[in-house]
């Protein structure tokens, strides 16, 4: 008999006519990943109670492209995931200028064909169209550390 569990609302929320904005969360790990997603593109001091939840990823966009602006955001983000997702490890933090390759890139890819060790990830993309020259792919690679096995995963936000 199969029990249908679920954790928590997944991050971002989703289109839809039939007014399903709001799905469940089935596995631990995918809540984590909603859990980074929702930490890193919340505004610090947008949450009553809690002001210093969130990131500075917003007052990045329009930063230069430089090894102090990474390092800065690449701090935010490390400070953020170890106050408030404490079972989250970060393994790397990779942050690179938008290239014209990045452009043809969808919102969801599958991998499989690339012979990659991860199924699916999901690009999230803070700043439009135009500002190419502005914009940086920062890549977080991560494992969840309280489970049993060890479970590797990564995001990539464009901001």
């Amino acid at each position: 008999m199969a029990i249908n569990k679920s954790y928590g609302i997944k991050f971002p929320f989703s289109k839809s006519v039939n007014g399903n904005y709001l799905t469940r969360t089935k596995t631990a790990e995918e809540e984590i990943r909603t859990d980074l997603l929702h930490l890193i593109l919340t505004r610090k001091g947008s949450r009553y109670y809690l002001p210093d939840f969130g990131t500075r990823i917003y007052e990045f966009i329009f930063e230069p492209m430089d090894g102090p602006t990474f390092d800065a955001i690449k701090s935010d983000i490390q400070t953020s995931v170890d106050k408030y997702i404490p079972n989250l490890q970060i393994n790397d933090i990779s942050i690179s200028p938008y290239s014209e390759d990045d452009r043809n890139v969808a919102g969801t890819l599958n991998t499989e064909d690339q012979n990659s060790e991860y199924e699916m990830f999901d690009i999230f993309r803070t700043a439009g169209e135009g500002v190419d020259e502005y914009t940086a792919k920062v890549k977080i690679d991560y494992s969840i550390k309280d489970t049993t096995f060890e479970s590797r995963d990564f995001i990539i936000i464009n901001i």
